[in-house]
């Protein structure tokens, strides 16, 4: 660019004559909207939304009646079993339904009611380390 008019972009080096963008400088950033109120800050804002939030996958203590007893339920087999879909930062088990058999179950979080439930089926409620 701008090396001599025979390299085909000497003088004006490709940016034409005069005008805003032939400036140093002169292109706008993105949303920029020729001097009007950009969108981003004619529309009303409310709230707080926490970037660092944890969101868990809720299984309820009535949806491990699938599995056999005696089984470790762990975040991985609840994924391969379709209980879990999406991303999330971990597993929390809910009290909600009834649990019949014994089992061992491994998560993030568990309610009070999911535990009660768990142990009272003969079962076990372990947390995951570093939830």
């Amino acid at each position: 660019m701008g090396r001599g008019l025979g390299s085909g972009l000497g003088k004006t080096s490709g940016r034409g004559h005069k005008g805003q963008k032939a400036r140093s400088g002169g292109v706008k950033g993105r949303g920029f909207e020729g001097g009007q109120m950009p969108l981003q800050r004619r529309i009303p804002k409310r709230g707080f939304r926490n970037v660092f939030k944890k969101v868990y996958a809720e299984v309820n203590v009535s949806d491990l009646n699938r599995f056999e007893e005696g089984t470790v339920v762990t975040p991985e087999l609840l994924r391969e079993s379709r209980l879990v879909k999406g991303a999330f930062d971990g597993v929390k088990i809910l009290g909600d339904g009834d649990l019949d058999r014994p089992l061992t179950v491994r998560a993030d979080k568990f309610s009070a009611s999911a535990v009660r439930k768990i142990e009272a089926a003969g079962g076990k409620a372990e947390v995951i380390a570093g939830a």
